[in-house]
């Protein structure tokens, strides 16, 4: 049975120069409503944990959210997926370096009046500004990865820096590990106090 991964590798393909025929049909089939415009599948794992806190199931709502591969293939997606394309409603989540290029994907694709976003550094900013250093390593330590923390810390270039620039360094230090504290942050969260653009999003959709 068709399911929503299938219509996020459908529309990866066709993005990647491939036919959309697969992405039309699969869409009419789910009936895909929305779709979600990130950046990396760190933010994915992020949006849908929130999601999952708040009671909600964004696939069987009909929305996709879905990994683009760096701000700058937005006006790529937004052309398949909006209008004269897919004609899905589209919304997204960027940092703040890379509003111009959502800003212009999005109006490029007759999307302009379609909301997105921004965070105010960072998705990974956001989360542990809200959750506090001291949660955010409660929450390493959980998982295992409070010795590997520590040896960050003790690193030359780590002395000096606030505590929330070297968590959030260190979340990307490791392969898969953004990805996963994605998750695991994102679960943390209360769901009555989510960052403000992570909020914005939700509650659009």
């Amino acid at each position: 049975m068709a399911d929503m991964g299938a219509f996020r590798d459908s529309v990866t393909a066709w993005a990647a120069g491939g036919p959309g025929d697969p992405a039309y049909e699969l869409a009419a089939r789910l009936a895909v409503r929305a779709a979600v415009l990130l950046e990396g599948p760190s933010d994915v794992a992020a949006v849908n944990a929130l999601a999952a806190n708040r009671g909600r199931d964004l696939a069987a709502e009909g929305i996709c959210v879905l990994s683009i591969g760096g701000a700058m293939s937005i006006g790529r997606y937004a052309r398949l997926l909006g209008s004269p394309g897919l004609d899905l409603r589209l919304t997204g989540l960027c940092d703040e370096a890379e509003r111009p290029y959502y800003a212009r994907g999005f109006e490029r694709a007759s999307a302009a009046q379609q909301d997105f976003f921004v965070c105010a550094a960072d998705l990974e900013d956001e989360l542990i500004r809200v959750l506090g250093v001291t949660r955010v390593e409660e929450l390493i330590r959980a998982e295992g990865d409070l010795r590997a923390l520590q040896t960050f810390l003790r690193q030359p270039a780590q002395q000096g820096r606030a505590p929330q620039q070297q968590f959030k360094r260190f979340l990307g230090t490791k392969k898969g590990r953004k990805i996963h504290y994605g998750r695991v942050l994102g679960e943390a969260l209360d769901p009555d106090r989510i960052p403000a653009p992570l909020d914005g999003l939700l509650s659009t959709l």
